[in-house]
């Protein structure tokens, strides 16, 4: 039932199969994209004294959890300019001369988003210093003692780099940007706002009940809000009346696994086995993947940080714990050791 190629309707990764529908529903402006206010004001006021200026504004670096909105704001920032926009990734971006390639096709005021930029290879993250500062990049002509650097100015331009894992970027990259907003997840009225314009764009109606009811199971996450709007709509489509109203939500996002907290079957296939097998814990990491049936790395980038948030799991030095939330989600009642405290709390 799940999307194609996409471990869940939860997951906050984009997928190729989603991405043409995910770009459907994107804002195009500043003043449409909801949530992140902070940022929004910020951003606003950097791009609102650049135009003033008559000058690309500073590089723009933004860091969040996935699905959150860096793409669409990198977007926005290129629109709100009327530039260009140049989309690479870290990964994509393996040789200083794959980079050199794209810095020097630049024109003046283009937009250069740089998505996963932690990741990108350090020849090309070192290249990107003097670009980033100089508007300058060192070619290099020729191969061994005959090889000669030949300097080749570039017209200004503004980086906008997004990354998931803030903390690995060098900090002598870090320090190059003029700005950095950081993406917090967003409330459930948020998300309910998110559904609501994304509902009209996809011209379908919208009880203000089932949006609700969408918001509240998305994760904090607009990707998943928008990903369970359009199974809603499917199931309203083939099994309901057409119309989206709370009981069509309900309905869809059962068939989806999906609960009430936002919780899917591995989520709390994670949390039976810690509580059932294991007794609340703690046990190490791949213990745990291996009683569900995953991949460790899929239960730690996938499933535990969302646990940890909600406060259903603990990270503790000797391994994961269920706390006394999972034990009720689930139904169970908490073991109680001496002096009414559950026993693994005490082994911490």
């Amino acid at each position: 039932m799940n999307e194609p190629d996409a471990p869940s309707v939860t997951s906050a990764e984009s997928v190729p199969p989603e991405r043409a529908a995910e770009a459907a529903l994107r804002p195009r402006r500043l003043d449409e994209f909801v949530g992140q206010q902070v940022v929004r004001d910020q951003l606003s006021l950097v791009l609102d004294a650049a135009a003033a200026r008559g000058r690309p504004p500073e590089h723009v670096l933004l860091s969040g959890p996935p699905g959150l909105g860096k793409t669409t704001l990198a977007m926005i920032i290129a629109a709100e300019l009327s530039a260009p926009l140049r989309i690479t990734s870290g990964p994509t971006v393996q040789h200083a001369g794959d980079l050199a390639a794209i810095l020097s096709s630049l024109d003046e005021g283009e937009v250069l988003f740089i998505d996963e930029i932690h990741r990108l290879a350090r020849p090309a993250e070192e290249m990107l210093y003097i670009a980033m500062e100089d508007f300058r990049v060192d070619v290099i002509v020729g191969k061994g003692v005959g090889a000669t650097s030949i300097p080749l100015d570039l017209p200004p331009f503004t980086v906008v780099g997004a990354t998931t894992r803030a903390g690995l970027l060098p900090a002598p990259l870090r320090d190059r940007f003029g700005f950095m907003g950081h993406l917090d997840f967003y409330g459930v009225e948020e998300l309910r706002e998110v559904v609501r314009r994304s509902a009209l764009r996809l011209e379908i109606e919208l009880e203000d009940a089932a949006g609700i009811e969408i918001a509240s199971r998305a994760r904090g996450t607009p990707r998943i809000a928008n990903r369970l709007l359009r199974r809603v709509r499917d199931w309203a489509q083939v099994r309901g009346t057409g119309r989206l109203d709370l009981d069509a939500a309900k309905e869809a996002l059962r068939v989806y696994e999906v609960d009430e907290r936002g919780l899917d079957r591995l989520d709390r296939a994670v949390l039976s086995a810690l509580c059932g097998r294991f007794a609340g814990g703690p046990v190490g990491l791949s213990t745990l993947a291996v009683a569900v049936g995953e991949e460790t790395e899929t239960v730690e980038t996938m499933v535990e940080p969302y646990l940890v948030r909600e406060g259903f799991l603990l990270r503790t030095p000797r391994g994961r714990a269920a706390a006394p939330a999972a034990w009720a989600h689930l139904g169970l009642e908490a073991p109680e050791g001496p002096g009414g405290v559950a026993p693994m709390l005490g082994r911490f």
